[in-house]
């Protein structure tokens, strides 16, 4: 892994330890918040993957050793004070020993004319309906009439943001942009296809567009 900045920045706090927010790089939720000390951070840079001090141990703990829920580190970024640390990672599994996906899963307060959006959450919203079918939803009406109709709408969604981007209309084109992402997400739970399924595609592109570069500077 490469690393960018020297590890004798960071501040560590008197107990010799740094808080480390982890990070899922494909949805962006907050996995869990947990302490490194300087020998776990050398661990996790060796082996990539995240490797934390437990408090309450006193020892050493390489997520996932024992659960099979390997953490595998993408980046870590310091803050403007080098005094914590946000660890994005690649998820084998559930980050709680709860078995939930993130440890922040206990809802405090939430607002009630704010609402947060996620494309993960879409996709969840849309799973349920057709697990859990609602009368009168639309999405559940694409369900049951099945691919042939989901795809019918993909199409015609696909043409509509043509014909805006081609007027130049951009509160338009976003507008059908916003409709066509619906119905490829709807197309995309009836034939079992994740968000870290596209995200892993477009993962190795980038892999193969970074090697053609560097094969072009050689050149």
């Amino acid at each position: 892994m490469t690393n960018n900045f020297n590890i004798e920045k960071l501040k560590f706090d008197d107990k010799g330890l740094i808080p480390a927010i982890v990070v899922d790089s494909v949805t962006k939720e907050v996995l869990t918040l947990a302490y490194m000390n300087r020998e776990s951070l050398e661990v996790t840079l060796e082996k990539e993957l995240t490797c934390f001090f437990s408090r309450s141990r006193q020892e050493l703990w390489l997520k996932g050793e024992t659960s099979g829920n390997y953490q595998h580190v993408v980046s870590i970024t310091a803050d403007c004070d080098f005094d914590a640390l946000k660890v994005v990672v690649e998820p084998d599994g559930p980050a709680c020993h709860t078995g939930e996906k993130s440890c922040f899963h206990n809802l405090f307060a939430e607002s009630e004319e704010r609402h947060e959006f996620s494309y993960e959450g879409l996709l969840e919203l849309i799973r349920g309906r057709k697990t859990e079918k609602k009368e009168g939803s639309y999405t559940t009406y694409l369900f049951e009439k099945g691919i042939d109709k989901i795809l019918k709408k993909v199409g015609e969604e696909s043409t509509e943001v043509i014909i805006a981007a081609k007027a130049g209309d951009k509160k338009e084109t976003v507008y059908e942009v916003a409709d066509l992402a619906y119905h490829v997400m709807v197309m995309m739970v009836e034939m079992g296809i994740s968000l870290e399924d596209i995200h892993k595609e477009l993962a190795s592109r980038h892999v193969i567009d970074k090697k053609v570069k560097q094969e072009k500077m050689t050149s």
